[in-house]
This record gives C-alpha cells, structure tokens and sequence, in this order.
C-alpha cells in the first residue's frame, strides 16, 4: 500500500481525530463573529446600562417610557406593515402576470427584477424627488414629505423581495395541475384561489417576512425624503447617537430594534424553510 493509502485508512479508522480535526474548523467563523458582531453587541449592551452613577436600568426605563420612542415604535411598525402589505399584493399580482400571462419580454422583465435588488434604496428616494418633489416633474411636493411619501417609496423598492420568491414558487408548480383544474371546469379565478395561492403560500409569507424585516430597518429612504413627522426607530438611533450625542439612549433604541429584527429574521428563517419543502415536494 502506498503511504497515501496508509494515511486514508489511519483517519477512517480513528473517527475521533477526524471529529476533532472537523471541529478545528468552526472556530474561525466563530472567532470573527465574536469579533465583528459579538463585542460591537456587548458594546453597545453596556452603553446603554451606563448612568450618571455608574450602571442600571434608568436609562431604559427612561427612554422606553418616553412619548416619543412609543410614537418612532409605532410609526415604525406601521410603515413597516403597511410597505410589506402593499409589496405583498403588488408583488404577487406583477409575479403572476409574468408567470402565467404570455406577452413578449416577460422574460426580460423577469431577469429585471433582479436588477432592481441591487439598487440602493436611496436611489428610489432620490427618483421619488425627481418625480414628486416641489421641483419635481409631477411637483406634488407635499405628498411625498409625509409618511404616505415614503410609504410608496418602500413599496416601490420592497416589491421585487416579494416578487423574486413568488415567480420561483410559480415556476415550481407542475403545468398539470392546472391543466387538471381546467379540465374539471374550473373557471381562472378557482384555479388561482384552490391551486395556485395555495402552492406558493409558503414563499409568499417568507418574502413578506423578509420584506417586513428590512422595512422595518429602513433608514435611507426616511433619512433622504426628510418627510415631516416620520420618525421611524432607525431615525431616533440617528438623533439621539450623532445629532444630541446621548449614546445610552441611542443603544437603548437600537437594542430594542435588533431584538425586534432577530424575532422577524426567526419568523423569516422558519417561513423559508417550509418554502423550499414545499418546493421540493411539488418538484
């Protein structure tokens, strides 16, 4: 046997060291977690358990009995529910005239989509203000300076994190199916609602929980509309750190705001995961 050879069958015959050797991996990844996300985290944790005194809860009680972060909450669960129901049924309607309406270029403007998830969001914003400004070609400047402005700006730039699932879950339904349902009398409409829906539910939910996740995190398009009244929990990170420097109550805020995305990304992860089985059993 070559020396080779020799090794190959010394590792399958000790499983432990491999075991071990396997583990040796983990670390890195790891090691830069902790490092990149852990300690910033631990950071900003401590920061906002710091008082005049020294440590305690006054700051937290401070800033989460406050008018105004129950107002930023609030309006930030409002817009971020309200952009992922308009992406939701904007969304599935456009993905389901691309999949199942034949018209020339729908492959194209399927390819499009894909384009349109690199794009900044301050880039929608900014097109908004081309279009909606007081300057604008449309100059229906009030409109887009309040909240119903930056509504429509997140549907608009949300839209494809809905449709981009939904064209895959359509896609993935077997063309006898329907024609099955066609062929029992079945009119369009009972298809849709019986077949189709049904089938992509799964990749539905976890597009609009993706969708709700980063509206809910939205910054760039509050920040560059600059709309009057909208305070949004990301905008009260931004005051309160860099515009008045009191960096306790900013972690206070900005903690609360992870927790509340890491409880979306969990929903998110759980809802994507029944779509690709879902996926999977229909191929």
């Amino acid at each position: 046997m070559t020396a080779v050879a020799l090794v190959s069958e010394k590792q399958r015959a000790d499983p432990v060291s491999r075991s071990r050797r396997g583990s040796l991996w983990v670390l890195p990844p790891l090691v830069v977690v902790a490092v990149f996300f852990g300690y910033p985290l631990v950071l900003v944790a401590g920061q906002s358990l710091t008082t005049d005194t020294g440590f305690g809860l006054d700051v937290w009680a401070e800033v989460l009995g406050s008018a105004e972060f129950r107002d930023a909450a609030l309006q930030t669960v409002l817009l971020a529910l309200g952009a992922t129901a308009g992406c939701v049924v904007l969304g599935t309607f456009l993905a389901l005239v691309i999949a199942f309406v034949p018209f020339p270029g729908a492959r194209t403007l399927s390819r499009l989509v894909d384009t349109v998830l690199a794009f900044p969001s301050f880039l929608i914003a900014l097109a908004f203000t081309f279009l909606y400004g007081s300057a604008g070609v449309l100059g229906a400047g009030g409109f887009l300076y309040s909240p119903w402005g930056v509504l429509l700006a997140e549907i608009t730039f949300y839209t494809p994190f809905v449709m981009r699932p939904a064209l895959a879950a359509f896609g993935q339904i077997p063309g006898v199916h329907l024609d099955v349902a066609a062929s029992l009398g079945a009119r369009p409409g009972r298809v849709l609602a019986r077949v189709v829906l049904p089938a992509a539910l799964p990749s539905l939910a976890s597009g609009a929980c993706l969708t709700l996740l980063l509206a809910l995190n939205e910054f760039g398009i509050v920040l560059f509309l600059g709309a009057k009244g909208v305070t949004t929990l990301p905008m009260l990170v931004y005051g309160k750190g860099i515009v008045t420097f009191d960096f306790p109550a900013a972690s206070v805020v900005a903690l609360v705001d992870v927790v509340l995305s890491l409880l979306l990304y969990g929903c998110y992860r759980v809802l994507a995961g029944r779509g690709r089985g879902a996926a999977v059993d229909a191929a």
